[in-house]
């Protein structure tokens, strides 16, 4: 542990590293010029992208004139309370998500007439940021939200979830990537349950899950229908399901074109020369 310690340098023992070339050194990632952490410090590839995405939003944020241009991140990754209320405002304006139509609802019903049933099972992973004595809870609920948007916009087969839950997760899950297993709503927290059965959704949910135990990101893996129920019944949510799928490609869509105009330094970021998102 102690070598590790010295590893990372400045600390005048024999395992420093100030004696080493420069080029050895770790590269500060920028957006912008903007530095996404401090100099030396080395992040996993997930959340350096966390970071770089959420520095994309908060700059666009002070552009469009809804953050201050005092407004300045920090090199822990943390945003102000403010930047977070700007972003989601941004993001409110930028993505324009059309509601699904009623054909566009009855078909997808119609390939899919169980789900939704009762007595539903869910196969799901979890990232829980736990809420515990004496916590930051603005900080804890900040990184929760960082990570929350870095997941919903991969698409890599769930490895960038996997990652996020064994780095974050406070729950012993966290080892085996969040894996939660099949699961009814007789087997959660009720407020927990609230939140992730009787809807259509599939993949990362768009918001954070709140229970008696912290802040969660949920990604929903895969639903084993119930009893069948009519279109009637279960509109509002395909309706949801469509339009979450449709924010998570405008989003992805909309980072990538921040990235096409940004000067970006040190992280990979897929970027767009055109506008996608109109």
């Amino acid at each position: 542990m102690s070598n590790t310690t010295c590893g990372s340098g400045g600390c005048g023992c024999a395992g420093s590293t100030d004696n080493l070339p420069q080029e050895d050194a770790a590269p500060v990632a920028r957006i912008n010029g903007v530095p996404l952490h401090a100099e030396g410090e080395i992040l996993p590839p997930d959340a350096l992208r966390q970071r770089a995405c959420t520095e994309l939003l908060r700059q666009q944020a002070q552009r469009e004139g809804l953050l201050s241009q005092d407004d300045a991140p920090g090199l822990d990754g943390a945003t102000s309370a403010e930047a977070s209320q700007a972003i989601e405002r941004l993001l409110d304006q930028a993505l324009q998500v059309p509601e699904p139509s009623e054909e566009a609802c009855r078909r997808y019903h119609a390939a899919h007439p169980t789900l939704g049933g009762q007595g539903e099972r869910v196969r799901m992973r979890h990232v829980l940021f736990a809420v515990t004595p004496g916590v930051d809870v603005k900080l804890l609920r900040q990184r929760a939200e960082g990570v929350l948007l870095d997941l919903r916009c991969a698409d890599d087969d769930g490895a960038r979830f996997a990652a996020a839950a064994g780095q974050w997760s406070n729950c012993p899950s966290g080892q085996e990537g969040g894996d939660l297993g099949w699961l009814s709503a007789e087997d959660c927290a009720p407020e927990f349950a609230r939140e992730v059965f009787g809807t259509q959704e599939v993949g990362v949910l768009s918001r954070l899950v709140h229970s008696r135990f912290g802040l969660h990101v949920v990604e929903v893996c895969e639903r084993q229908p119930g009893q069948e129920l009519p279109f009637e019944q279960v509109r509002a949510s395909v309706a949801l399901m469509l339009r979450q799928q449709a924010w998570v490609n405008a989003l992805r869509q909309y980072l990538q074109l921040l990235a096409g105009e940004a000067e970006v330094e040190g992280v990979h970021l897929d970027a767009a020369d055109t506008p996608l998102v109109q």
